[in-house]
């Protein structure tokens, strides 16, 4: 095969493996049941508040990132569970970071979108 041709099979490798990953963290994680359906509900108000190509932006890049954060956080988990699968204080506390890190873009992401949607309704 060419050197094209092996680089598309790997790279098709390589998307069917990350698909793989969003359907597992989909399929079995709790909390990212969640934050999709939060990311549903906020693109309805975007879309019934009629955003601009901007807004719609920032919204978008919000979910991304809160979806993103989450997806990481359930990775790490995994690896500190498989790592150490007794309860140890030290994978408890980077587990606890990780958590917290998605608090935070989650708690960015409903003050922006709070800030783009009171605009919109005054």
């Amino acid at each position: 095969m060419s050197v094209l041709g092996d680089s598309l099979k790997k790279n098709l490798i390589s998307y069917r493996h990350a698909f793989n990953g969003v359907k597992y963290v989909l399929g079995h994680e709790n909390n990212i049941f969640y934050q999709v359906i939060a990311a549903i509900a906020t693109i309805l108000i975007s879309y019934a508040l009629e955003l601009n190509r901007m807004e719609w932006i920032i919204i978008c890049i919000m979910i991304g990132l809160v979806l993103m954060a989450e997806t990481f956080n359930s990775a790490i988990e995994k690896l500190a569970d498989h790592l150490h699968p007794q309860k140890h204080p030290a994978i408890g506390l980077v587990k606890d970071i990780a958590a917290g890190a998605v608090l935070i873009i989650a708690t960015t992401a409903a003050v922006v979108g709070m800030i783009i949607f009171i605009g919109k309704l005054y």
